[in-house]
């Protein structure tokens, strides 16, 4: 294998992230090179995300000692990255996952070659989705829509029509790494 490293999926609430990514883990499922670790969060997952359940103790423990690549908290939950992550990267996985913006410098500085897509949509479709959405951190939809946070993106996919579309962009991405 080639060199390894991270790609970082970041965008707001609603973009499109979790599909994109299951499209373009579907579309890689035979090259080995590229990895999809599922992430370790504080809910249950749902047909919106392929999430892998943890406790808030084992999410806390897990912190405490170090076996996460990255770990961030939002919404009121826990989330990171598995250890394994980071190995996978260093033996030539490119190892691709959806990620807070707010980890992206401490990414950039801890994690073997880094590139970040920004996937996003305009507001109103942020807006639909949540409302489709209806899980309870979306809460407040006005308020989770006016957030933003600024990252430097290697690659940014709007996500407004198909999603076949967006996941053919980040697609080309993946592969030019």
């Amino acid at each position: 294998m080639g060199a390894g490293g991270f790609v970082l999926v970041v965008g707001p609430s609603g973009a499109g992230k979790d599909t994109l990514l299951r499209l373009a883990r579907e579309a890689l499922a035979g090259d080995p090179r590229y990895v999809f670790p599922r992430r370790l969060v504080t809910r249950p997952p749902s047909i919106h995300e392929d999430n892998e359940a943890i406790t808030e103790e084992e999410f806390s423990r897990g912190e405490a000692e170090g076996r996460f690549t990255l770990s961030w908290r939002a919404h009121g939950l826990g989330y990171a990255l598995p250890g394994t992550s980071a190995a996978l990267a260093r033996e030539g996985c490119v190892v691709v996952c959806n990620v807070s913006r707010r980890v992206v410098g401490e990414a950039r500085r801890r994690l073997p070659a880094v590139t970040v897509v920004e996937v996003t949509a305009p507001p109103e479709v942020l807006a639909a989705r949540l409302a489709a959405r209806g899980r309870r951190e979306d809460g407040d939809l006005a308020a989770r829509l006016s957030r933003s946070a600024s990252v430097a993106a290697d690659c940014v996919v709007m996500n407004d029509g198909p999603p076949e579309a967006g996941a053919d962009r980040l697609l080309a991405h993946l592969r030019g790494r």
